[in-house]
């Protein structure tokens, strides 16, 4: 496994032992108990290291990742999600909008994630949530709203061709 998915399985790991163990201080959850925790054997110290300050800096911005995911997520309210999904959403919204990452990867890996630590509905939750929240995200970087190449529209009177759009009325 890549080093990348190996500091991701560790940060989901972590980030479950700290959701469960309860003090909102993440600092009161040491790195032994995460260390006796998680299933890390395989990986380096390096790894394991930036996995757990992956998960600090997910866990510092919970409330945020909370306020945003919320709403995608109505007929599921996050106390009563698996708390790995809780998690992974928590996870996967930190990499999207603080750490960088492009949004497909995130998308990709959280999916794989939850293939390998939650139940057998969650692969398709988790996509599910993640797509609503990354068109979100491009309905809010793009306020005119204004079509996206990935969004499929019927260009209306009003619209001007893009260059990936192409005529469908040309003169012969």
């Amino acid at each position: 496994m890549s080093s990348l998915r190996n500091k991701r399985r560790v940060a989901i790991q972590a980030l479950y032992q700290m959701d469960n163990s309860g003090p909102q201080d993440d600092s009161l959850v040491s790195n032994e108990a995460i260390r006796e925790f998680i299933e890390a054997d395989e990986i380096p110290e390096k790894v394991f290291e930036e996995g757990l300050t992956l998960a600090r800096e997910t866990w510092s911005h919970r409330e945020a990742a909370d306020a945003d995911l919320a709403p995608l997520t109505p007929e599921w309210p996050l106390h009563r999600q698996p708390v790995v999904d809780r998690n992974l959403l928590r996870l996967a919204w930190y990499e999207m909008n603080r750490a960088g990452i492009p949004p497909k990867v995130v998308i990709s890996e959280s999916v794989d994630l939850a293939r390998e630590f939650s139940t057998e509905q969650s692969p398709s939750f988790i996509n599910g949530v993640l797509d609503r929240l990354y068109h979100d995200m491009i309905e809010a970087s793009n306020p005119t709203n204004e079509s996206t190449p990935e969004e499929e529209s019927t260009p209306n009177e009003e619209s001007t061709p893009t260059e990936e759009s192409t005529p469908t009325d040309t003169p012969s």
